[in-house]
């Protein structure tokens, strides 16, 4: 488990990113196993969650999740939704709701907005965040009577620059949409990396938020004990485990 050195000591919240490491998986899936879409046994996933839950200080079912899709779609909730809402970016500013993200190497960011008293949580893949979901969840947020200079972000555990290598075609799109994107690639050796997380901070900094901490661990590193999408393909798994990230107002 994993907190944000710039959420800590916001005492009215509950946070961690959590790794793979304190749960009942076995296998692959060893052992804290989050992903309620993965091959696991539903009863070790269900006991995970359990863990999670009393570790942030809820019940399981004021746990919510979503149905994560790489999209730009953001909700925000004012009780527990009846069923998994499909899309990629939560916010709330209820008591005891706890809001997660799962992640095998796209990056969870947790959110707060200090005076408004909201949190937020997204999954950011490329996807994502070439479609927007830095900005959209900003913008809900203001529309909600919150500030970006009020705003605190966390950029938590994902696949770094020095592991996630991309094909010429994807350098090409990020290229296109805005030639200052080339900043976020690195080219070695006739390969080509993205900076995920750079590249999700600059949208932060571009729709005026500033405050932002960004958590050093590579997913992709199997020391760092995170479940990971890209090493699991390249050790032949036939699936693999999910990370969460989850926050809370107290």
């Amino acid at each position: 488990m994993i907190k944000s050195k710039i959420l800590r000591n916001q005492k009215q919240i509950s946070h961690y990113f959590f790794n793979q490491l304190g749960g009942t998986s076995k296998g692959i899936y060893k052992s804290l196993n989050c992903g309620i879409g993965s091959k696991d046994k539903i009863t070790s996933i269900n006991n995970n969650l359990n863990i999670v839950s009393k570790k942030i200080g809820c019940s399981i079912k004021n746990l919510v999740s979503l149905n994560q899709i790489h999209s730009n779609k953001v909700y925000k909730i004012n009780s527990i939704p009846k069923k998994r809402l499909m899309g990629d970016a939560i916010i709330t500013n209820k008591q005891n709701i706890a809001i997660s993200i799962l992640t095998a190497d796209c990056a969870p960011i947790l959110i707060i907005e200090k005076k408004q008293k909201f949190v937020g949580a997204i999954h950011a893949g490329w996807k994502g965040a070439f479609k927007g979901i830095v900005k959209k969840t900003i913008q809900l947020l203001k529309k909600n009577g919150c500030s970006e200079q009020d705003m605190i972000a966390c950029i938590g555990p994902c696949i770094k620059k020095n592991s996630y290598e991309v094909k010429d075609d994807f350098f090409k799109l990020f290229k296109n949409k805005n030639k200052k994107n080339i900043k976020f690639f690195n080219f070695r050796k006739k390969k080509i990396y993205f900076d995920l997380s750079g590249y999700i901070k600059s949208q932060f900094y571009d729709n005026g938020v500033k405050k932002i901490d960004i958590i050093g661990k590579d997913t992709y590193n199997s020391n760092n004990n995170f479940f990971s999408s890209r090493r699991s393909k390249k050790n032949r798994h036939k699936d693999y485990g999910r990370n969460i990230s989850v926050i809370m107002i107290k």
